[in-house]
């Protein structure tokens, strides 16, 4: 049953582009939506639990909590954006690129060297992100430009990563993530209002497919992939999610009849080699610590 659950979790997580894209509404306003939408759901499920967790969180945690937040907002702001430029296929197998820069970062943030396998890891995914641009080339530079954002995206959530796993040592999971939703939702909140883009006065369905963003892929999704981890090596979690971009991708052929360039088979298939290479570098990595 843990797999069913698994598998659950991976087709939620997995509709988060195609619910983005059936918004149709401003990439910042999608962005804040989301996570207010999921920090309500959250901060809900927190006061269920009991308030007790807060009390592990010192102030001396604040700063890694709003920096925390703050590298997701800018996770949403950007893969969200990249959507509106790139094909459903390209954002999605670049942004999931984010455990070769979490292994990346963890070898820089230690005193050891760089890996073979993290080396090889980022030459892999190279290769692959250089596969997938070309074929994006011939659609035109706007494909381009959502292609670096998308990975720009994969980037930051590597920091958020990295500087969850400090504060995660001791503050429970749903007081931490309440928090730190809580704090992305506000830069979201701001940055659009900032921008310009509408918040109110929208389609009725671009709040509905917002919502269901919010709730779906967030909510259901991403809980399930952490409940998940209390039974399942974190190395089959990470792996099993590597099914998000395939499953992605084939659901946005009938729903928004999009077919991505033939380039995004080879070029994807080294992508998520590359992202292996990192999870299991990773692993080993922490194996002999």
């Amino acid at each position: 049953m843990v797999y069913v659950w698994v598998g659950v979790g991976v087709v939620s997580v997995s509709l988060a582009s195609i619910f983005i894209r059936l918004a149709d509404a401003p990439p910042l306003t999608v962005a804040a939506y989301r996570m207010c939408i999921a920090t309500v759901i959250v901060g809900i499920t927190a006061g269920i639990a009991g308030r007790g967790g807060f009390a592990s969180v010192r102030r001396s945690d604040l700063p890694l909590l709003v920096g925390s937040g703050t590298f997701l907002a800018a996770h949403f702001a950007l893969w969200i954006t990249s959507l509106s430029h790139t094909s459903v296929a390209s954002s999605v197998l670049l942004v999931t690129t984010t455990p070769v820069f979490v292994a990346v970062g963890a070898h820089f943030a230690s005193p050891d060297k760089v890996g073979r396998l993290t080396a090889l890891a980022v030459v892999v995914s190279v290769a692959g992100g250089v596969v997938i641009a070309a074929g994006d080339w011939a659609e035109g530079e706007r494909h381009l430009l959502g292609d670096a954002l998308a990975l720009g995206g994969a980037v930051v959530v590597a920091g958020y990563l990295l500087v969850g796993r400090r504060a995660r040592g001791r503050i429970p999971t749903l007081p931490y993530i309440t928090i730190v939703y809580a704090v992305a939702a506000v830069i979201l909140l701001v940055a659009a209002t900032a921008s310009g883009a509408p918040m109110l006065g929208l389609p009725a369905e671009s709040y509905f497919w917002m919502a269901m963003a919010a709730l779906l892929p967030q909510a259901v999704g991403h809980s399930l992939l952490n409940w998940a981890l209390g039974y399942m090596p974190a190395v089959n979690v990470t792996l099993v999610v590597r099914a998000e971009p395939v499953l992605a991708t084939l659901m946005a052929i009938p729903v928004l009849g999009e077919v991505p360039p033939w380039t995004v088979l080879p070029g994807g298939a080294l992508l998520l080699l590359g992202v292996y290479i990192a999870v299991r570098s990773g692993e080993g990595r922490r194996a002999n610590v």
